[in-house]
């Protein structure tokens, strides 16, 4: 009798809650406030549903006495799981076209399902350009060659304009999934990287934590590996033969590419992958006055540090 009563007694109270919620109003309704904090709720960030946080350990002071010209650098093997090299890596500093890890990032968790991107004449932006044309339609695969190989700021913004939500809901992608990622040192405000007055910055740390992400797609890890690549020419595009012309590709066997940067605010910019016996070393230079050669030290120091000879390079 006692659980009867006890059964009737919960059908009665769900009924009036129930009753409660679905004859009030939108307004009236009761809101419930989330205990997480905002980075982390769907609701709010899009990016939630793909949460990872890696967040390596860094020795802020570890040089062991190598110098480079760059203001901030960091070396980090991801197979030992090591900092072998760090300068002011947690310094906010502008990053000029590393941005463009960021653009594949998002693009690459976001692609349009008729893989149909179309060229505006607003997207026409910037001095580094693959030369797309208005009204041109590519493919994602397409812009991501134009956009890593040439730095293209067309193809930046030829990506984010086509967002679902336009390109201001393609730059509030860029900074929820930041926030995804446990990032509170890095903001976005375009999607080439052309913006100056500390308005966009990141840190050689928050770099690292970014490049590892993206290297997780395989598209991303073919694309950033590649020297040339040629494009043939279509009924809705011209052809386009891209190089890339930096990042060691050709000079420092076993380096697989990157991002390259550089504005006059943010200085000669880079974020190397080696992947050389074994090792698996992303490297990041903010702000360097020879980029080629503050990285090509700090990789060969990376192997040093680690028993490794280094492989020669030109």
């Amino acid at each position: 009798m006692k659980k009867i009563l006890l059964a009737i007694f919960f059908i009665f109270i769900f009924s009036v809650v129930a009753f409660i919620f679905f004859t009030k109003t939108d307004d009236q309704r009761i809101s419930v406030i989330s205990p997480l904090p905002d980075f982390l709720t769907r609701i709010i960030n899009n990016q939630a549903l793909s949460l990872n946080l890696w967040l390596p350990k860094i020795n802020n002071n570890k040089s062991n006495g190598l110098q480079v010209s760059a203001r901030s650098a960091l070396i980090y093997d991801l197979a030992t799981g090591k900092t072998l090299y760090s300068k002011n890596p947690k310094e906010k500093m502008p990053m000029a076209s590393l941005t463009k890890i960021m653009t594949a990032i998002i693009s690459l968790e976001n692609k349009k399902q008729d893989d149909k991107y179309l060229v505006r004449s607003r997207d026409l932006v910037g001095e580094d350009s693959m030369g797309l044309s208005e009204n041109e339609v590519l493919s994602l695969d397409e812009l991501l060659y134009g956009l890593v190989l040439h730095s293209g700021n067309d193809a930046a913004e030829t990506i984010a304009d086509n967002y679902k939500t336009g390109r201001a809901g393609f730059i509030k992608a860029m900074n929820d999934k930041a926030d995804s990622l446990g990032l509170s040192d890095t903001r976005f405000n375009d999607p080439s990287g052309l913006t100056g007055d500390g308005a966009q910055y990141s840190t050689a740390y928050d770099l690292l934590v970014i490049t590892n992400y993206a290297l997780g797609f395989p598209e991303f890890a073919q694309v950033v590996k590649t020297f040339d690549f040629d494009i043939p020419k279509t009924s809705t595009h011209n052809e386009y033969d891209l190089e890339n012309e930096t990042n060691l590709l050709t000079s420092y066997p076993g380096v697989e590419g990157v991002k390259t940067g550089y504005t006059d605010e943010a200085g000669l910019c880079l974020v190397t992958y080696l992947n050389y016996d074994g090792h698996k070393v992303i490297g990041v230079i903010l702000n360097s006055q020879n980029r080629i050669d503050d990285m090509k030290r700090l990789l060969d120091f990376s192997l040093k540090e680690q028993g490794i000879t280094p492989p020669q390079h030109g």
